[in-house]
């Protein structure tokens, strides 16, 4: 049940990040694949800031949408377009 709820999670996060940052789009995978991992890096950012965004889902989703941002702005620097 913790895994579906994961990756349930992972893909409103992931799905946020991409509407708030308009680049190159990765489908439904790339977003949950984009969320998941967007946690990490936002909980690591936000950690390393002394920022906390809540401990509701609404703040874990938030915090994951924060961080897929950043990959997300990442990955369209290092595969770039042209």
């Amino acid at each position: 049940m913790e895994i579906i709820v994961s990756l349930l999670i992972g893909a409103a996060a992931g799905w946020l990040g991409s509407m708030i940052y308009k680049g190159s789009g990765l489908g439904l995978l790339g977003n949950v694949i984009v969320g998941i991992l967007g946690g990490f890096v936002g909980y690591w950012l936000l950690g390393k800031l002394n920022i906390s965004l809540g401990n509701g889902w609404i703040g874990i989703v938030l915090t994951g949408a924060l961080g897929a941002i950043v990959i997300l702005i990442l990955f369209n620097l290092v595969f770039r377009k042209k």
